[in-house]
């Protein structure tokens, strides 16, 4: 699933923030909004953050060769971990330098409805990008909480754009905010402080962000449910009596390698071990369809 479910949510972000891009920096340009031109970043970043989960995607579709033997898959963990960085460079600390720039020195806002306007349509276009991502998400996510989706995920790209999303949307508030406070007050410095806010709440997403994706970059293995699934999916209680030890990692979002010593029955013939081994493999293909890759190795010493 989660390439084509991804990409969907992907698409649907890139052309919502390409557009609510150019509206913010025209709303920016005319109005003198330091929140406006904070926004325009954040989503030229967005943008481009989608555009990097796309070529990660398709990289990651590469077959295996003599260098890489397991494949590419991990390139959509090693693009998604770029978009963190991008998003906390590009998004969060421009925001934070401009919003302590226009707090330190509040300006003017020039016909500030044309602000309002553009961040209520953006609302909007966000709130369709983001409500796409929660579509695509949801078979995954199943009776999870949304936090638990985003932590357990070994599927990169929803997360991404759910976090980016929600993020956005959040901004978009703020902005408006500070937008609406200089309007009501007639005092700037409200604008500079959306400004700040909207860049503390990009450096905590990214951080976010970050610190899963490098997870998952390094390697995570199967999920309890997988790991509960495999374990009880080896042992048939005949032929394999028990399991002695076991490894499992994702090699990419949707290939998962499992490496197994398994204790056979005593007195098995060639044949039997390699059909024991063979019927397991397929026990647990079926129970956990992500396991492609499964090494299994039997002891005839060691029965329980």
């Amino acid at each position: 699933m989660s390439a084509s479910g991804g990409k969907k949510a992907i698409l649907a972000a890139l052309t919502a923030n390409a557009g609510i891009a150019v509206a913010k920096f025209i709303g920016a340009f005319i109005t003198g909004s330091a929140s406006m031109m904070a926004e325009g970043v954040h989503s030229v970043a967005d943008t481009s953050n989608q555009g990097l989960l796309l070529f990660g995607q398709r990289a990651a579709a590469k077959d295996a060769d003599e260098l890489h033997q397991f494949g590419y898959g991990r390139n959509r963990y090693f693009y998604s971990f770029v978009v963190a960085l991008v998003l906390f460079t590009l998004g969060s600390v421009f925001a934070i330098y401009e919003g302590i720039h226009k707090v330190q020195h509040p300006e003017e806002l020039n016909q500030p409805m044309v602000a309002v306007v553009i961040l209520v349509i953006a609302i909007g276009l966000e709130t369709y990008s983001f409500l796409t991502a929660v579509r695509e998400s949801r078979p995954l996510k199943g009776n999870a909480s949304w936090w638990q989706f985003i932590r357990n995920s070994r599927s990169p790209e929803l997360p991404v754009v759910l976090l980016e999303d929600a993020g956005a949307l959040i901004g978009l508030v703020l902005a408006l905010g500070g937008v609406g406070l200089t309007m009501i007050t007639g005092d700037p410095i409200f604008d500079g402080i959306g400004t700040l806010s909207i860049g503390v709440l990009l450096g905590i997403i990214a951080i976010v962000l970050i610190i899963e994706m490098k997870s998952l970059l390094i390697g995570e293995g199967a999920t309890a449910e997988q790991g509960r699934a495999i374990r009880e999916n080896l042992v048939d209680g005949t032929k394999i009596t028990s399991l002695i030890h076991l490894k499992t990692q994702y090699m990419g979002p949707d290939e998962m390698l499992v490496a197994a010593k398994v204790a056979l029955a005593p007195n098995l013939g060639i044949a039997d071990v390699a059909e024991a081994i063979d019927a397991a493999e397929m026990r647990v293909r079926t129970a956990v369809p992500t396991a492609r890759l499964i090494y299994l190795e039997p002891d005839l010493y060691r029965v329980k």
